[in-house]
């Protein structure tokens, strides 16, 4: 299968290239970076160590009749012009672009009328499962115990809280019937007075190099569960994101997630 990645010069992007050399059904057949780059038209081992495509520019060229499947995971500046052009071409995509607003939620939806788009804040199978368990966690635990989720990433991350960390409070605000936009807490500060048990809180810590750590907390009185994942190497989102990429080749149109490419639904 071929592969394009957007953003191939990004943390991610690297991590892709990576994963994908030592992966006998894929091949990079097209690496794209920004028009501005310097590394527009030099080989990818000026990235990684990999023997790949040259790096041409998304926005001039486009996608190739030799890419099977797009993975982005660009800034979400640039996500409708991808969707745009995948949508054109008639190429499934895999997005793991973060920090996206509704208006681009929305258009993530509406290119998925027409072309199959796996989305995921976290395309870890680690992270996955822990959603699973929290959606589990609420059910039994969600109207006595206080949730909170505490996330830690590297200091050049610039969304906060984590997409990750918002899919994870998506799916326990789903199971306990509660909309997360009202009863989310950012940031406590001063006198909060007595905490609200419908809440669900988030903290944020950035710093040094962390991959990635997520905990979701379950704190009743006399107890607590605590379901915790802890990325050690961008790998596994990247392993992760080439599973989705082969399991999405030939879907319908639609919209998916990892629990969907997992089996998990």
């Amino acid at each position: 299968m071929n592969l394009a990645i957007l953003g191939a010069n990004g943390r991610m992007g690297r991590a892709l290239l990576e994963a994908a050399q030592s992966d006998n059904e894929l091949t990079v057949t097209l690496a794209c970076v920004r028009e501005s780059s310097s590394l527009v038209g030099q080989s990818v081992r000026q990235l990684v160590n990999v023997s790949a495509a040259q790096v041409p520019d998304f926005t001039v060229f486009g996608i190739s009749d030799n890419a099977d499947v797009v993975i982005d995971f660009t800034l979400p500046v640039a996500l409708q012009a991808h969707l745009d052009i995948c949508v054109k071409m008639q190429r499934p995509v895999v997005i793991g672009t973060t920090g996206l607003s509704d208006e681009q939620l929305s258009a993530i939806g509406a290119a998925a009328n027409h072309i199959p788009i796996v989305f995921a804040a976290n395309y870890s199978v680690g992270v996955t499962l822990m959603t699973k368990l929290c959606r589990m966690a609420a059910q039994t635990l969600g109207d006595t115990a206080d949730i909170e989720i505490i996330e830690a990433h590297h200091r050049f991350k610039r969304d906060a809280p984590s997409g990750t960390a918002m899919a994870i409070g998506e799916a326990i605000a789903d199971q306990l019937d509660i909309k997360l936009q009202d009863h989310a807490i950012y940031g406590r500060e001063g006198d909060t007075g007595e905490r609200n048990q419908r809440t669900i809180g988030f903290s944020t810590i950035r710093g040094g190099d962390i991959i990635g750590d997520h905990t979701a907390l379950f704190a009743d009185i006399g107890e607590r569960v605590e379901i915790t994942h802890k990325a050690s190497s961008r790998q596994t989102f990247a392993l992760g994101a080439l599973r989705a990429a082969k399991w999405l080749l030939n879907k319908p149109a639609g919209l998916y997630d990892m629990e969907d490419v997992l089996g998990l639904k």
